[in-house]
């Protein structure tokens, strides 16, 4: 199922989290160790990102031979409400005729005034880093905008000897002492028009047409950043079966996804145009650009979980460095 990864995904930042999988908790939660580049081992974070969990049916005892503690050992050390017992198919079936909501997880019966909803905070700020890390691989060097970093992003680079400096969502890269190759914009939460550093920096990338390359909100970014408007889904797009079509190929593939936000394909300029699109709502699941090398994805090419199937975009943006 992957919770773990789900849980410590950014990008769930400001959200309740709900599990269609009938049992969850079955195999524990393994010790938050750091591996060599001081990356998390499991996990896409060091912390849980969601708000709340709700799931069908939660398991009490767990066995792997890798965890440490429960998921619900886990959940309370962090805070974080969850509730089991819920028809979590119904509840989606609600969330599919109504489109997503505000929502609460409550332990009493109480009346709960509407809050605002968080995508109007900034919540990349929240999520990124304070200040630049570097992993050291060698062949070229690449800068990563961190709104809400995926863990495994960084893996994918540097096992394929790229070395990264992770920069804070509103630093300039090129005002760093560093030469980079290419930079990368990442994943993370919220409305992609509060970042608006962020637009700054990859409008900074388009004027050097040095190679960029975006994932999710990075994917949105690219697109404001570029001159396109971007609007709220109704649904959003969830989970790790999203089936999204290479326009250029007409290959089909099986994605993971976490994101809220789309591209209006209407608002593109001239010189772009969409590269994938959502084979369920037709919805743009990827831009390019038609002859600079700027291009992003709206899905996870690095999984985690999910299928993998489109990891050799990784590839494709190494080859323009």
């Amino acid at each position: 199922m992957g919770y773990p990864e789900s849980l410590t995904d950014p990008s769930y930042t400001g959200q309740i989290l709900v599990l269609t999988y009938p049992l969850v908790g079955n195999y524990g939660v393994p010790k938050m160790s750091l591996d060599k580049d001081n990356l998390h081992d499991f996990f896409e974070s060091g912390k849980i990102r969601v708000r709340g969990l709700v799931v069908t049916e939660y398991s009490e005892n767990y066995n792997h031979w890798n965890a440490e503690k429960s998921l619900g050992d886990w959940l309370k050390e962090e805070g974080i409400p969850a509730i089991t017992g819920i028809d979590t198919r119904a509840l989606t079936q609600k969330i599919r005729e109504k489109g997503t909501m505000l929502g609460c997880i409550s332990f009493q019966e109480k009346k709960y005034e509407p809050v605002h909803p968080p995508d109007s905070d900034n919540l990349a700020a929240e999520v990124s880093i304070k200040k630049p890390i570097t992993y050291n691989r060698g062949r070229k060097h690449i800068a990563l905008i961190d709104t809400g970093c995926k863990e495994n992003i960084i893996r994918e680079f540097l096992k394929r000897n790229i070395t990264v400096t992770r920069v804070p969502w509103n630093q300039n890269p090129f005002e760093l002492k560093q030469k980079f190759d290419g930079v990368f914009f990442s994943n993370g939460p919220g409305d992609p028009a509060v970042p608006v550093e962020t637009h700054e920096t990859m409008r900074e990338c388009f004027k050097r047409e040095i190679p960029t390359f975006g994932i999710c909100l990075g994917n949105q970014i690219m697109g404001i950043a570029a001159g396109a408007k971007t609007y709220k889904l109704k649904y959003g797009h969830r989970a790790q079966n999203q089936p999204c079509t290479d326009l250029e190929t007409n290959r089909c593939y099986i994605t993971s996804q976490n994101h809220g936000f789309a591209i209006n394909e209407k608002t593109l300029p001239k010189g772009w145009h969409t590269w994938f699109k959502n084979q369920n709502d037709n919805t743009v699941e990827g831009i390019k650009h038609s002859s600079k090398p700027f291009f992003s994805v709206q899905f996870h090419p690095e999984a985690t979980p999910g299928p993998n199937d489109t990891t050799f975009l990784f590839e494709k943006f190494i080859n323009l460095l």
